[in-house]
């Protein structure tokens, strides 16, 4: 019998580990013992950080994506489909371009985040964002065009795509305006919704002086509830206003229904063992990268490392063998201090993060490494 693997995503997960199956599994895949599918929602694969540049009009949208075929080892079938229902007892799903089920032995969840600003009152009319293609063109409109008056920050959404990004953001436009000549005239304001500026402590205490240093405003605790688009008010549940000019708004997040709806998680995300990355809730289920509810960043690196922890699961049971791989929670990401400089953090489940001190050379590093990235997706370096 043959081995049915399907992942759902053709994210950075879902196509470093199809390309990681297709390199472990290379001989069973051959000789037909083994077969992998790739369902994604669309024809790309679209690499997300890009998207932190665009604002500022150092990237376009097209230079983070590229088809996914290109990506992908032609020993994986991939679907161009969108998976309307997981039915894990008959291990079954449904898609919208077959009425026929698709059956899986193994299946992978790699369904990623969606954007939910529809959750509070005012914000998709009120706000902008750079965590979509169509809001960082937006946002990049504003920006050019605003010279003076405030502008906030706030991050509303938690847990929220690349953890570091409303401090890169901050950070990033402090810097651009004053490279323009603007900032005297502009005033920043940045919110969380915890009592510090990062959800991870060792992040925020290396965060907030820079902040502080650079006159950017904080207002921490400030869990917004309603915008005011006519008035320019953001309100928050423990009942601060704020006036802006500019609102940029980190925007709730949740995963998909149909993650939910089999009962794999609340809110879309996948209920998972931290360490093996196996569901909960079901059997013959893992989840990677930001479905999966690990309580580490929903960031590409994550996805990354998941990737292989979970190739070598599915070699070892595809085999007969007691899976031993697990994931250490390891996390590396890039931060954005400026328009020239960045800093770098590497942590795991036991060891927190100390970010080394900002350098125009770790800039270059990120930049060079969102350029090489396409090798990664391709599971080369």
């Amino acid at each position: 019998m043959t081995d049915d693997i399907v992942i759902i995503g053709g994210g950075t997960g879902g196509a470093v580990l199809a390309n990681d199956l297709a390199e472990r599994l290379g001989s069973e895949i051959d000789a037909g013992e083994v077969r992998v599918r790739l369902l994604n929602d669309g024809p790309d694969h679209v690499y997300k950080p890009v998207w932190l540049y665009v604002p500022f009009g150092k990237r376009e949208p097209a230079d983070g994506r590229r088809p996914l075929r290109e990506l992908i080892d032609n020993r994986i079938e991939i679907e161009d489909t969108r998976v309307t229902e997981i039915d894990t007892d008959a291990k079954q799903l449904q898609t919208t371009t077959d009425a026929t089920p698709i059956g899986y032995d193994h299946l992978v969840v790699g369904t990623g985040s969606t954007l939910a600003a529809d959750e509070v009152p005012g914000l998709q009319e009120g706000g902008h964002d750079f965590y979509s293609e169509d809001g960082s063109l937006a946002l990049r409109e504003e920006l050019l065009s605003f010279t003076e008056g405030h502008l906030v920050l706030s991050v509303i959404g938690s847990p929220h795509m690349c953890p570091a990004a409303p401090l890169e953001f901050s950070f990033m436009t402090d810097d651009w305006f004053r490279k323009r000549g603007l900032r005297e005239d502009i005033e920043i304001t940045y919110t969380y919704p915890i009592q510090r500026v990062h959800g991870n402590a060792q992040i925020a205490e290396w965060a907030q002086p820079l902040m502080e240093e650079r006159d950017i405003n904080i207002e921490t605790f400030f869990n917004a509830e309603s915008v005011d688009p006519d008035e320019g008010v953001l309100t928050s549940m423990e009942g601060t206003e704020l006036d802006y000019d500019l609102l940029v708004a980190i925007p709730p997040h949740r995963g998909v229904d149909i993650v939910e709806d089999a009962g794999l998680g609340e809110r879309g995300w996948v209920d998972v063992d931290k360490h093996t990355l196996e569901a909960e809730h079901a059997e013959d289920v893992y989840a990677l990268g930001d479905a999966a509810a690990t309580g580490v960043p929903k960031a590409g690196s994550v996805a990354h490392y998941q990737a292989g922890t979970i190739g070598q699961r599915l070699a070892s049971e595809v085999r007969g063998q007691v899976p031993t791989a697990a994931y250490d929670g390891k996390t590396i990401c890039f931060i954005e201090t400026g328009m020239d400089s960045a800093s770098f953090v590497e942590f795991d489940y036991q060891n927190p993060p100390s970010p080394i001190s900002p350098s125009q050379s770790i800039h270059w590093s990120k930049l060079a490494y969102n350029e090489s990235y396409w090798l990664t997706a391709r599971g080369l370096i």
